[in-house]
């Protein structure tokens, strides 16, 4: 669901199915990870391998739970297709994805290893 800034509140904008027609979930791994020192909230940069579509880049808010010697070489599930952006002067090219719970974000992940660049079903 997009949101939308209207005056002073936020309204919920429903995406059509063409918004997701470029994007795709993908499994990478995590080949470097140190903080983002420059972002407002804290946050890990992240460099993920794609397999055939190379390494992408993300700023991920998972510092409750990971540290950056956590996620080298483990496997990552990521939103991929989305415009860059910067995140405290970082390039952010997938958004890295998982559960919220109290603790923290609890990154999805494959229970075992698949090939860099699998689509997520």
């Amino acid at each position: 669901m997009a949101v939308t800034l209207v005056g002073a509140r936020l309204t919920a904008v429903s995406p059509s199915i063409d918004d997701f027609a470029d994007l795709s979930i993908k499994i990478g791994t995590v080949t470097r990870a140190e903080p983002n020192d420059g972002a407002r909230s804290p946050a890990l940069r992240l460099w993920i391998d794609f397999g055939p579509d190379g390494v992408r880049q993300s700023s991920a808010k998972v510092t409750d739970r990971y540290a950056p010697e956590d996620l080298v070489g483990t496997q990552v599930a990521a939103v991929t297709g989305l415009e860059p952006l910067r995140v405290g002067g970082f390039r952010s090219d997938v958004l890295v994805i998982g559960a919220l719970t109290p603790d923290g974000v609890v990154l999805l992940r494959p229970d075992g290893p698949v090939a860099d660049g699998s689509d997520v079903a």
